[in-house]
């Protein structure tokens, strides 16, 4: 930037996008200082480097304008826990999928758990049965990620939401209201 640049010559290019052509890096530097701007190397690495005349307190503001506004429009995922037994009720089974189904709304992922305890490692393919059943009950809405696995006494199983094509976000926008 400005009296940093060593290189002999230069292709400068103007504020509005003009090309100024191959001169000096004094003569450019002379001309940016007469309309009152920075001069600024864009392609160091080409032959001769490419400079512009521009306002680089301005430039490093949008930068980070553009950058604060990205981060603002990012989505951070969750991961959210439904704990199920493998001896659930009817009742309590839905009372957990009506639950799910509000985090899988929100756009969190998911991890179904249930956790064998004493003589219930027994039954571990009933437990395999409700987190088959889980899911399919939410499949309209979400896609296992990880099919139920067990580890230890633990059995697990990820789901993450489907994404929603804009006909159908219209819909569920309208039926919401």
């Amino acid at each position: 930037m400005n009296e940093q640049i060593r290189a002999a010559e230069l292709r400068v290019v103007d504020s509005d996008g003009t090309q100024l052509g191959i001169m000096s890096s004094k003569e450019a530097l002379d001309i940016a200082v007469a309309k009152g701007l920075d001069l600024v190397m864009i392609a160091p690495n080409a032959t001769p480097p490419v400079c512009r005349i521009m306002n680089y307190g301005k430039y490093k503001f949008e930068q980070a304008k553009k950058e604060k506004d990205q981060r603002k429009n990012q989505k951070t995922i969750e991961l959210k826990e439904i704990r199920l037994s493998y001896n659930i009720d009817v009742h309590d089974f839905e009372t957990k999928l009506n639950q799910a189904k509000k985090f899988i709304a929100a756009g969190n992922k998911l991890k179904v758990s249930i956790r064998f305890r004493g003589r219930e490692m027994a039954h571990t393919a009933l437990g395999q049965e409700r987190m088959e059943r889980f899911a399919e009950n939410l499949s309209e809405i979400a896609s296992v990620d990880r099919a139920p696995k067990l580890e230890g006494r633990n059995m697990m199983m990820f789901l993450t939401p489907k994404p929603v094509k804009p006909e159908k976000a219209k819909k569920q926008e309208s039926e919401q209201k």
